[in-house]
């Protein structure tokens, strides 16, 4: 139940409170006076989107906060909070719940429990086929039934698309196949190796240094040997300056340089024919050269790097691999799909018995519901179904003549394969004896299907009990027809909380508690206020609604008391 509804800076409403009565509650009000924006607020507050630009002028953000009066998991009464402020600058809006930050999604699976909102765009949706269909399935007696056909179809076409894949990739690389196996007949005549080039090239450098050090060092060695080895002839002279060193002391000193410098030419060239770089197994340059060669021709060949070819070489391998097993794959999917298959059609026989069988029970009820809205006693409704294919295995499209399978209306695949279908419910009626039954959509007149909505609505709202928002569902009636309604709404109010936007004072005065919409302008601006009514004021608005005196006894019995 709505106990309590405030509104700041939505649209033309600055501030307004309403505290709701639990029976009844009337919106009453001139024509664009802003009764339908109470209504907005409380559908943007449970999870319909807005535009920002219904923020009022000037102000930063709408709020739209209400107290809810719900039953918990424990079947206690418990206050709900639900705020929802709308950004002007973004758009953006935010939720609370119980004052702690909530997500749409939370106020949405809320909803149900909280409101049902019926309009005149109820009306126009009403005549579509899918809302007809999906008016079937709330009332399963199975209502999961629906999420299982969705699940097993998601399964279903998961495998289907699968399959799909791996047919485009085997089309695919079946195209290619030649040119597959040439690349991989070259780069397997190659056996190029990750990293094999800058190895390469790397050994070559080496092979290069260890050339110019043989050079170098044949150099030196010539230059320290010769016909007569450097060390020699320092030996040889410094013997002779020892011969001088008798007759002249100062070559004492020239003799032991000389000496120092025999015994380092001999240490030098030991040290000499010691150098070397490190051993390379015995690698002939030419042979690295022409394997540089042979991955360089192979390079120009498939225009790539080495590494790109390396890489290339194993995506080949798959490919040609995966051609040659994906046979074993494409039966293992096409069992998988028989598999989900035959899920997907037991389900689908399963809900559509369940759906004839919820078509039954709701055309009994909702012509008894008709009936007592003002309807032809002999006024029938019933739903039609089509068949409607909702998959096909292409391995089974066809039966052994070639021609295409008939699909079953029970659901069933069967061992034909035939396309599986579900029976979607199309509302159909007789208003009149004699007439053949013709869709809602091409006889309902708009008073008609304002009672078809209010009666569907009651029939769908008495296992959770939301509060009914009735917004002008009376359009389109009146004389005694319009009685019938009021009192089916009173009967509705009498079991649940009702929210209701008219222009009717026969169904206003029926109101356990009465709001008035009005406009005004202040200072040159436009503000609409609601504000709830005392007996006078609500016997003056009767009268309003009425165009002149009203008497409300004449019209329903005693109003309800205020």
């Amino acid at each position: 139940m709505l106990e309590l509804l405030r509104i700041r800076d939505l649209a033309l409403i600055e501030d307004a409170e309403l505290e709701f009565a639990p029976g009844m509650n009337a919106l009453t009000g001139e024509t664009g006076a802003g009764k339908s924006f109470i209504v907005r607020a409380i559908d943007f507050l449970t999870g319909e989107p807005m535009s920002a630009d219904l923020v009022r002028p000037g102000k930063e953000k709408a709020v739209v906060e209400a107290v809810f009066v719900a039953e918990n998991a424990e079947g206690a009464q418990e206050d709900v909070i639900v705020r929802r402020e709308l950004s002007a600058g973004t758009g953006r809006s935010r939720v609370y719940v119980n004052d702690r930050l909530g997500s749409l999604e939370t106020l949405r699976e809320m909803r149900a429990g909280l409101v049902l909102h019926t309009s005149q765009h109820g009306q126009q949706k009403l005549l579509q086929p899918a809302f007809q269909a999906r008016i079937l399935d709330s009332f399963l007696p199975e209502p999961g039934l629906v999420a299982e056909r969705d699940a097993a179809l998601a399964a279903v076409k998961a495998v289907q698309n699968a399959r799909a894949e791996l047919a485009a990739r085997v089309e695919g690389l079946s195209r290619q196949r030649e040119f597959l196996e040439f690349q991989r007949a070259e780069i397997s005549k190659v056996d190029p190796q990750p990293g094999e080039e800058d190895d390469l090239l790397a050994r070559k450098a080496g092979l290069k240094d260890r050339e110019r050090l043989d050079e170098a060092k044949g150099r030196a060695l010539e230059a320290m040997l010769g016909e007569m080895s450097l060390a020699e002839r320092a030996a040889e002279l410094a013997r002779a300056l020892a011969q001088l060193t008798a007759f002249d002391d100062s070559f004492e000193a020239d003799k032991d340089v000389a000496e120092d410098f025999r015994h380092h030419l001999t240490n030098l060239e030991s040290r000499v024919r010691r150098l070397s770089l490190d051993d390379e197994g015995g690698e002939d340059i030419d042979a690295i050269e022409a394997r540089l060669f042979e991955l360089a021709k192979l390079k120009r060949k498939l225009n790539k790097g080495l590494d790109e070819i390396v890489d290339l070489g194993k995506q080949v391998e798959e490919n040609l691999s995966f051609l040659d097993s994906c046979a074993l794959d494409a039966r293992r999917l096409a069992r998988e799909e028989a598999e989900a298959a035959k899920e997907l059609g037991a389900v689908l026989a399963r809900l559509n018995a369940a759906r004839r069988a919820a078509a039954n029970t709701l055309c009994q009820r909702l012509g008894a519901e008709l009936a007592g809205l003002g309807f032809s006693e002999h006024a029938r409704v019933e739903f039609v179904f089509e068949p409607v294919v909702v998959y096909a295995n292409p391995d089974d499209a066809m039966d052994e003549s070639g021609e295409a399978r008939e699909a079953s209306e029970s659901g069933e695949a069967g061992e034909a394969g035939a396309p599986l279908t579900e029976l979607r419910g199309r509302l159909f009626w007789v208003p009149n004896p004699g007439q053949p039954p013709r869709p809602l959509d091409k006889i309902a007149s708009g008073g008609e299907l304002s009672r078809f909505l209010l009666a569907l609505t009651g029939l769908q709202a008495e296992s959770a009990r939301p509060t009914l928002i009735f917004d002008e569902v009376d359009a389109g009636i009146g004389g005694h027809t319009l009685i019938r309604v009021g009192e089916r709404l009173r009967e509705l109010a009498g079991r649940q909380q009702m929210i209701l936007i008219t222009h009717w004072p026969q169904l206003a005065m029926l109101a356990e508690r009465h709001f008035q919409v009005r406009k005004e302008v202040v200072d040159g601006l436009t503000y609409t206020g609601c504000a709830r009514l005392d007996e006078a004021a609500i016997a003056a608005e009767l009268s309003r609604m009425a165009g002149g005196p009203f008497h409300p006894d004449s019209v329903l019995g005693d109003p309800a008391p205020v």
